[in-house]
């Protein structure tokens, strides 16, 4: 099962960072966030990506096309250019980066990527966010359900808007509710989404959260999996932070 990274958007809360590189690739602990969300995936068996690119594509593209020069040391003889590679531990992924345009709104993005995605359950979220979720439980738990997509509710104190959720937390009534106090359930990202999205993506200017997901609520098959562990996004500077810390304490929820 692909695992589909929406990387493309313009970061512009954190522009102190943004300004240089795309929001994915802004670093904790000298790891692109990117790196971290593929991580979490590929401790449950999920190394098979595509990378949803725009603004500043050039940087995804170049950081997984000298990923291993990045990330290995090595021997190089000056007169041939042959190089040796040393301490080569590396990921084995399979990733696919995909420049989806500057000004393509993110459901665009994901219809851009159907003929790479093919048309086959896909797992897909934000290139923002770190979670110790089990992606498993979540597909498992969408498998049950029957769902035509199954969103990561998690809790979430402050700016964002609650989702409302049928009393038995497993679907979606309303995915932004009015007048709802701080603390509630809100959209983690971290969706298991059946090929039958497309068809709810009208072009490059759907946005993946206002019509394609009203019209899942609407038909009563956008689902919810509440996860009770770790996730923050890093929306601002001050989230960034807050991830660096928690990094460098050696006790990241997120890490393995």
């Amino acid at each position: 099962m692909k695992v589909v990274i929406l990387a493309g958007g313009y970061g512009t809360r954190i522009s102190e960072e943004t300004s240089v590189r795309p929001k994915p690739m802004v670093e904790i602990g000298g790891r692109p966030i990117l790196w971290h969300i593929m991580r979490t995936y590929a401790m449950h068996g999920h190394t098979d990506f595509v990378i949803l690119a725009g603004y500043k594509a050039e940087f995804i593209k170049n950081y997984f096309m000298n990923y291993a020069r990045i990330n290995s040391d090595f021997t190089i003889n000056t007169k041939t250019g042959e190089v040796l590679w040393s301490n080569n531990d590396l990921e084995d992924w399979n990733v696919t980066v995909l420049d989806t345009g500057v000004e393509t709104m993110t459901g665009g993005r994901i219809k851009r990527a159907r003929e790479v995605i093919g048309n086959e359950r896909f797992l897909l979220t934000y290139g923002d966010g770190v979670t110790d979720l089990d992606i498993n439980a979540l597909i498992e738990h969408h498998d049950k359900a029957g769902n035509m997509a199954t969103l990561t509710a998690v809790t979430q104190p402050g700016r964002f808007g609650a989702l409302g959720l049928e009393n038995n937390n497993t679907h979606v009534r309303a995915f932004r509710e009015k007048g709802a106090t701080d603390g509630g359930l809100i959209n983690g990202g971290y969706f298991v989404c059946e090929p039958g999205v497309y068809d709810l993506i009208e072009g490059d200017d759907t946005v993946w959260e206002d019509a394609p997901i009203e019209q899942m609520v609407e038909l009563g098959k956008l689902g919810s999996f509440h996860h009770k562990g770790y996730w923050q996004n890093m929306d601002t500077l001050r989230d960034k932070n807050v991830l660096e810390k928690l990094w460098a304490s050696g006790n990241a929820p997120w890490k393995a």
